[in-house]
């Protein structure tokens, strides 16, 4: 019983992810691509500019990354977690558009 509830126990949040090869944690500035056959939703949200507010782990150790949208002026209530501000995206689903342009001189 006791290797149940480690395997149950809640896992450490995820500080960074790596996306297309560029570091994204909490704050970074994503654009939003959702896989096709989404629902109505992930249209409506296709190409839009969204902020990192966390990256989450399930139990099979896929990872979500929530956001919300830059231009929402309902925002601060995604950062309260109120639904309809707050999104999940897996780590293929977005671009990030904050990171640094190697310097080629």
């Amino acid at each position: 019983m006791e290797g149940f509830f480690r395997e149950h126990e809640e896992r450490p949040a995820l500080e960074s992810v790596l996306v297309k090869g560029v570091e994204v944690m909490k704050g970074s500035r994503v654009l939003l691509w959702p896989r096709a056959g989404g629902d109505i939703m992930d249209l409506a949200l296709k190409g839009k500019v969204a902020i990192i507010e966390g990256i989450e782990q399930d139990y099979e150790h896929r990872i979500y990354i929530a956001v919300t949208l830059e231009d929402d002026p309902g925002r601060d209530l995604g950062n309260a977690r109120i639904l309809g501000h707050r999104f999940f995206f897996s780590p293929e689903e977005i671009e990030p558009l904050d990171f640094e342009v190697p310097d080629e001189s």
